[in-house]
């Protein structure tokens, strides 16, 4: 990894290819305005210092737009870096003129629910009169928030920039509710067929390790907000009104949830885990147990042939008129007589 601070060259280290574009909606009491573009000037004209500024990026690939923007709104150099770097957790600073908030998005792999999940940076820099969301993606994800601005839901547009803030992370809280509640069915579908003795427990071992891996992404990802949000709860900025500390703490309220739940996964799967190897030993005692049965009973079989087989001249049985056939109905009484006394332990 190279020095950041020793280079002034911006490389988006994303797999994303989404051509950036560039999404404004500016608001006040009254009215909502939206333009778009690939970069600053196609927009700028809409910028208002009197209105609330909402800047929605989608796409990281054009690095010297995303420049143009962070310059303009006068963000510090290695913010911008952080913005373009995928690879750092997440987390939450405070400067003195705007509030920067990053972390991750979770989606289901279409084709493959049970693959890894598709992950992608979400980076939201607050301000007094503007909001800037960086999202590696062209998705619709904060559409919701844009229709209740539209018809000022709520009175949103009345409202500071730090409750829009609250809203967006909110739709974020609600992406990990979704995902982990994802995680825990599938774990609780899990021990149900484990414990069901007449289920099929064939691919089971994989579908454990699938759900631990997008256990352990999301942990990774999430886990950092547990120490970082209280950065929120406890500001002095004076970007964080007195009057919206609620929707803050109601967005702390559904990180614990999450939390809460990644902790009762892995506590699931350490004992699925446990109860798969354990189903597994028990079906291996049951196969080793029904061919030590079947080896049982051939046992004094084998010693019969094996006293017939021996090569001694004086052996009445062999001369016998009806010695083969005695020979089958003692092997026969013999083997049926041990499996039915197996059989009456319920050995076998």
């Amino acid at each position: 990894m190279k020095n950041n601070l020793l280079s002034e060259n911006l490389t988006y280290n994303g797999d994303s290819k989404t051509p950036t574009g560039l999404s404004l909606c500016s608001y006040n009491t009254t009215e909502m305005q939206e333009a778009q573009g690939n970069k600053l000037k196609d927009i700028e004209h809409l910028l208002d210092a009197n209105r609330i500024n909402w800047l929605q990026v989608s796409g990281l690939q054009n690095t010297e737009a995303i420049r143009e923007i962070c310059e303009h709104f006068e963000i510090n150099f290695l913010i911008l870096q952080d913005i373009l770097n995928t690879r750092y957790p997440a987390k939450i600073e405070e400067h003195d003129k705007y509030t920067v908030v990053i972390l991750k998005l979770f989606r289901f792999n279409e084709a493959n629910k049970e693959a890894e999940l598709h992950e992608q940076q979400l980076s939201i820099i607050q301000g007094s009169n503007f909001l800037l969301t960086f999202l590696e993606e062209d998705i619709p994800f904060f559409e919701n928030v844009t229709t209740a601005i539209q018809y000022d839901t709520l009175r949103i547009r009345t409202r500071q920039t730090d409750y829009l803030l609250s809203v967006l992370l909110n739709n974020a809280m609600a992406n990990y509710t979704l995902i982990v509640n994802s995680i825990d069915d599938g774990l609780e579908d899990l021990e149900e067929n484990l414990l069901d003795i007449n289920s099929d427990v064939k691919g089971l071992g994989g579908h454990i390790q699938s759900l631990r891996r997008q256990y352990l992404q999301v942990k990774k990802a999430i886990f950092p907000l547990k120490e970082q949000y209280v950065k929120l709860l406890r500001s002095e900025n004076m970007l964080m009104h007195k009057v919206n500390r609620a929707f803050f703490n109601d967005v702390n309220d559904h990180l614990q949830f999450v939390l809460q739940t990644i902790e009762i996964c892995r506590e699931t799967l350490s004992s699925l885990v446990d109860l798969y190897i354990s189903n597994n030993d028990l079906r291996l005692n049951d196969i080793m147990k029904r061919l030590t049965v079947v080896s049982t009973i051939f046992i004094p079989l084998t010693f019969l042939v094996g006293v017939w087989g021996m090569n001694f001249d004086f052996m009445p049985e062999l001369g016998w008129r009806h010695g083969y056939l005695f020979a089958w109905g003692l092997m026969a009484v013999i083997g049926l007589g041990v499996f039915f006394f197996f059989k009456g332990k319920k050995w076998y």
